[in-house]
């Protein structure tokens, strides 16, 4: 499990994480991410790196996001090494990550590296590199 300072930094950051179901809504979570393939060390660093992934709903955000990649050319492999490196991601919007996933692929650009990458980028920035 998480150790005592992966724990404080998930509160610190997040302190509404204490207020989430371990039933309805933190399990369920961690089993998906497991079921992408992330190793227990993964989901920890994931969760206390970004404890908010836990607060995203699995229908109707983490699954489509999930399947948005998939179809894009991601593996699930690829998709939860993505999420383990920089789980912020699924917390932009859909619409954000269908254009920049949508732009890379068509110039040939689309990789995990560089979806992590571009994802940081301000819109602003974003354009001017790949618009």
């Amino acid at each position: 499990g998480m150790d005592g300072s992966q724990i404080a930094k998930a509160i610190s950051s997040f302190p509404n994480i204490l207020l989430y179901s371990l039933e309805a809504n933190l399990k369920p979570c961690v089993q998906w991410m497991s079921g992408l393939g992330m190793d227990g060390s993964q989901i920890e660093t994931a969760i206390a790196t970004f404890p908010q992934i836990l607060s995203l709903s699995l229908e109707a955000n983490l699954k489509p996001k999930a399947q948005l990649l998939r179809e894009r050319g991601f593996t699930n492999a690829e998709i939860a090494s993505t999420l383990a490196k920089l789980p912020k991601l699924f917390g932009h919007s859909s619409k954000r990550l269908a254009h920049r996933t949508s732009l890379l692929q068509a110039q040939g650009l689309l990789t995990e590296t560089s979806l992590r990458s571009t994802m940081l980028l301000t819109d602003a920035k974003f354009r001017a590199h790949f618009e």
